[in-house]
């Protein structure tokens, strides 16, 4: 099984048991975030994750051991159309350099970590509309001198 097939079978399962990340997440004591991504093929699982989450789900071995393999991280490259991807894409375009330059201001020349992060997503209820609140907590890796 591949991590598409992978991803098909577990969004079918979830779906027909009416579970939300959230539940699921809760249910197994790991982040809701990292166990969406995982589940759609953009993070391995470790054994005892991969398995947990295979059984919580009914799941056959064959989704564990997809969820165990190491993903090929390729996205599409072309603008997202869909409404919420695509505004993430645009506070990036619109917010990356002012980020980059306040990051490397407070920190010195580096990146921030995709490997060592994590991130929230939250709600915080508004009388204006509901406010989506996402929390992006990556660690800082300067870039070396040699």
């Amino acid at each position: 099984m591949n991590k598409v097939e992978m991803t098909e079978a577990i969004i079918l399962a979830k779906k027909e048991q009416s579970l939300t990340w959230e539940k699921i997440g809760t249910d197994l004591g790991i982040s809701p975030v990292w166990l969406t991504s995982a589940c759609l093929g953009m993070n391995s699982a470790p054994k005892e994750k991969a398995l947990a989450i295979s059984e919580y789900l009914g799941l056959g071995s064959d989704v564990a051991e997809a969820l165990m393999a190491f993903p090929t991280k390729i996205w599409d490259q072309a603008v997202p159309t869909d409404p919420l991807i695509y505004r993430l894409y645009e506070v990036v375009g619109v917010y990356g350099e002012t980020l980059k330059e306040v990051i490397q201001e407070k920190f010195g020349d580096g990146i921030m970590s995709a490997i060592d992060f994590s991130m929230d997503v939250d709600k915080q209820e508004d009388p204006k509309g509901d406010r989506v609140i996402l929390t992006l907590n990556g660690k800082f890796l300067p870039y070396k001198s040699w």
